[in-house]
């Protein structure tokens, strides 16, 4: 019989969302919004997958994985952060989750990252703002950061994360 888990999910614009959507229905599990969950929703999981856009450096979940600490422990964990820096440069990407996420529970988590989308035209005001002025000066110092329409979430992108959920739930034979 396979472990029962749970996604407990947050992001900003809606690709975090999506990602959840999808890997709740390939691996037959429920997906909540971070604070929509119940304790005993996360006492009975087997697992969890949780899942965060990251925004200006930070992840939007962090809070919620610090206040849920020990509801987190002995649990198996996956986590899958959504950005618009590309899946490539990995050091960067890691460099958020230590930035955000304490050892004790990173250190537990199998980590995925998966690209996001950007609809400028969709952001908030100040979202905008910030991104136009992230974007200059990442100029300056010989970055580029990209202020124009993308869409890269695509279910394929979750191949390695149901991949190893499913093999978590492998019972041996």
């Amino acid at each position: 019989m396979d472990k029962k888990g749970i996604i407990i999910y947050k992001g900003k614009y809606g690709a975090t969302q999506q990602y959840a959507t999808w890997l709740a229905a390939a691996l037959n599990i429920q997906a909540v919004t971070a604070g929509q969950e119940t304790k005993q929703q996360l006492a009975a999981a087997g697992y969890v997958i949780l899942g965060t856009s990251i925004y200006i450096g930070k992840l939007q979940l962090r809070k919620w994985i610090n206040n849920h600490k020990d509801q987190l422990a002995g649990k198996k964990l996956f986590l899958y952060l959504v950005a618009g820096t590309p899946v490539s440069e990995t050091q960067k990407l890691e460099g958020y989750l230590t930035a955000n996420i304490s050892d004790d529970i990173r250190l537990r988590c199998q980590c995925f990252f998966l690209p996001g989308k950007l609809e400028f035209g969709k952001l908030s005001l100040p979202d905008r703002w910030l991104l136009s002025i992230g974007a200059r000066l990442a100029r300056g110092r010989g970055e580029h950061i990209v202020t124009a329409d993308y869409n890269h979430v695509r279910p394929e992108n979750l191949t390695g994360i149901i991949n190893a959920v499913n093999a978590t739930n492998e019972v041996p034979a």
